[in-house]
């Protein structure tokens, strides 16, 4: 009987060290990056190819993602602000809800599904395939080599995919508004940046940056703690791309708290 009654209790207890134990192997892995970002050496070529495949081959998902979130907004925000005579509030909106909100995590979260995954899908490949161990025998520290310029690399292009998403989602509503609501075109776009602080731009680029290490963190530590063979490499990568996601959620939020509230 009182078996029965704490068998739950202690799978709940296990569950909760679990969690705590990998929290902290993940921040001492974040340490060790942190502790190796302004210390030699440093490898141009690798932080180039991450830049190029992190930033710029993930411009179109994003581009895509903002113009219909953009447009899809004008549209809700019309419908609703009809119900109180109040349409004329579409434009700033929008403009705000990008900026602050819908550009950073969506954005954030498309990064996530195409950067953590590929991540952790090639570095979890070369764990199985024993090139880290070769890094390792070649005096190489994979951690210099294969996590600090990814993480580098993907703080820097978050946010200014975040710009460039936030641009686009403003013209995706602007589109829709001039095409179906029948605003007029110089009219949304004063009220566009009438309404619109540099703050409101600020705190999505930070946004972005936070966003962006998490990402790489979370694919490069789930890729050098893959498991072996291909079933451990897509434990991996599936890992990798929960993790970041959920945590760029939980830092949306706190970040927020911390930027806007009273």
């Amino acid at each position: 009987m009182t078996e029965a009654i704490l068998a739950p209790v202690a799978s709940l207890g296990r569950a909760v060290l679990l969690a705590l134990a990998a929290i902290g192997r993940i921040a001492i892995f974040a340490a060790q990056v942190l502790g190796h970002l302004l210390r030699p050496p440093f490898y141009a070529r690798e932080f180039g190819l991450a830049l190029l495949q992190i930033g710029w081959f993930s411009l179109p998902v994003v581009g895509m993602t903002a113009v219909f979130t953009g447009g899809a907004l004008a549209l809700q925000i019309y419908a609703g602000g009809a119900r109180f005579s109040a349409e004329s509030v579409v434009p700033s909106i929008v403009a705000i809800g990008m900026t602050r909100e819908l550009g950073p995590v969506l954005g954030g979260l498309m990064v996530a599904a195409r950067v953590a995954s590929s991540i952790a899908a090639e570095i979890g490949t070369m764990k199985v395939t024993e090139q880290i161990d070769a890094l390792t025998t070649l005096s190489t520290n994979p951690l210099k080599y294969l996590v600090v310029p990814r993480v580098l690399a993907a703080t820097l292009a978050v946010p200014v995919l975040v710009a460039a998403g936030d641009s686009i989602g403003i013209m995706g509503g602007w589109l829709v508004g001039i095409t179906r609501l029948d605003f007029n075109s110089a009219t949304y776009l004063k009220n566009t940046a009438d309404f619109l602080e540099a703050w409101d731009v600020g705190s999505g680029l930070v946004k972005g940056a936070v966003f962006g290490f998490i990402i790489a963190l979370m694919g490069c530590y789930h890729g050098m703690h893959s498991g072996r063979g291909a079933q451990g490499v897509g434990a991996a990568t599936k890992s990798a791309v929960v993790a970041a996601s959920v945590l760029i959620l939980a830092a949306n939020y706190l970040l927020t708290e911390l930027f806007f509230s009273t």
